[in-house]
């Protein structure tokens, strides 16, 4: 086995000091990158395709959403454990072809108008369920292909472009929606996927999948062993429940907002786009200050306050009226401001898991902080749609956004809050943490 500064091509040479001159993490950067456009567009381009072709009402909206969900619900856990034991470039070339498969279908049949309610959540589920495992892969990919010393550079990179994706995919699908159609919009999604599928194939890199034993636990073993570390660790636990809170009422927010904006707000398809792309930028802020703040700070500090300001961001919105020249600056700036609290939330929650966790349970600690938070989101996606029936969406969206405040109470009383310039401490420091390629 080579030691941790000893990764190899494939073609047995030393794997280029640089990242940016190795081939395959271009490969793999330049695919997360386009499949992170993709989902980023989906995910605003398929509720728009409900609510202005299909005339989706609110309660249809929240089950959408809540469909396209579900998958991290039900398969966070599993892909969790099943990606440790397979190739992820396997993994990953698989799960984009699907995707493209199937937000194929929906545009030929949005143009011919043989695409309703029903396909529309087939769609929804089959993208999301394969975006879990694509997600769950290419997060463990990266440990595989580069070396131990070239993980924060390449983290940087790849954080870089979902945040990239985070201000291109919302403006660039509901640009794509007003100006051409929701089926055009969903074509534009697929090619994206279609990109990630012809760039990650071609890396080339032997990637050694890590050893089994004879008779390997069960994966229902290996689940239960991830959620007792996690259940057992405070920190991570605290994560958990921060997550879960935040994720339910986010959700329920979400759907109410998207709503909000084009019935109430009047806003068009763009505009909309625009608001939702603001997080983008401010996301970018935010990993320039997570790299700063908590070592002038301490962890804890910072990170119940970027949780406040970010989750507190939207308690302005229920009060807006009057023309898009009004309510879309305030709404670009609320959107500015969630993404810099949330990114600098997001950085710091996984600095703490990662510092805490050993390496052969990443991948499952991972999986299980995810499936008890974003497993969440249909569950609020629900309640969001359930709201704005029966409250009305001004009560509704104030409601759900009061409930996003839970997240940094949570963080407030817990040990999190306390912690200084440094990370807590691995339970398994000083575990064997070769990288699995030969």
């Amino acid at each position: 086995m080579p030691s941790p500064s000893s990764a190899v091509s494939d073609s047995g040479r030393p794997a280029p000091s640089s990242l940016w001159r190795d081939r395959d993490f271009r490969r793999l950067w330049v695919g997360q990158t386009a499949s992170q456009l993709g989902e980023h567009t989906s995910m605003l381009v398929l509720p728009l395709f409900a609510v202005l072709t299909l005339d989706a009402t609110a309660g249809q909206l929240g089950v959408l959403r809540a469909v396209g969900q579900a998958p991290i619900l039900l398969l966070s856990l599993f892909a969790g454990a099943w990606v440790d034991r397979w190739r992820t470039r396997t993994v990953m070339v698989l799960t984009d072809a699907g995707r493209t498969l199937a937000l194929g279908a929906a545009a030929l049949g949005g143009l011919f108008g043989l695409l309703g309610l029903p396909a529309l959540l087939v769609v929804a589920f089959t993208v999301g369920a394969l975006s879990v495992f694509f997600d769950v892969a290419y997060q463990a990919s990266l440990v595989r292909l580069v070396r131990r010393d070239q993980l924060v550079r390449g983290n940087s990179a790849l954080e870089g472009s979902r945040s990239a994706a985070q201000i291109g995919g919302p403006a660039l699908g509901g640009a794509l929606v007003s100006l051409l159609s929701a089926p055009i919009a969903a074509a534009g999604s697929a090619l994206f996927f279609a990109l990630s599928f012809l760039s990650i194939r071609r890396i080339r890199r032997r990637e050694v999948i890590p050893e089994r034993s004879e008779r390997p636990p069960g994966i229902r073993r290996r689940i239960h062993e991830g959620l007792r570390f996690v259940v057992g660790d405070t920190s991570l636990r605290t994560v958990c429940l921060a997550s879960a809170a935040f994720q339910f009422c986010f959700a329920a927010m979400m759907t109410v907002y998207l709503l909000f904006l084009p019935r109430e707000l009047h806003l068009s398809g763009t505009a909309v786009g625009l608001a939702l792309a603001a997080t983008g930028p401010g996301a970018l802020l935010g990993s320039v200050l997570a790299a700063r703040l908590p070592g002038r700070f301490g962890y804890g500090v910072v990170l119940v306050s970027a949780a406040a300001l970010g989750d507190g961001a939207f308690l302005c919105v229920p009060a807006l009226h009057g023309s898009a020249a009004v309510t879309l600056p305030v709404l670009l700036a609320v959107g500015f401001v969630f993404g810099t609290g949330g990114q600098l939330v997001n950085v710091m929650v996984m600095a703490v898991r990662q510092a805490a966790t050993p390496d052969g349970m990443q991948g499952r600690a991972a999986a299980t902080i995810t499936f008890v938070g974003m497993g969440m989101t249909p569950l609020g996606s629900l309640l969001g749609g359930f709201l704005a029936q029966e409250w009305g969406l001004r009560a509704s969206l104030l409601v759900t956004a009061v409930g996003m405040l839970l997240s940094p109470v949570v963080l407030a009383l817990s040990p999190l809050a306390h912690l200084g310039r440094t990370l807590p401490a691995c339970a398994g420091e000083g575990r064997d943490r070769t990288p699995p390629f030969a």
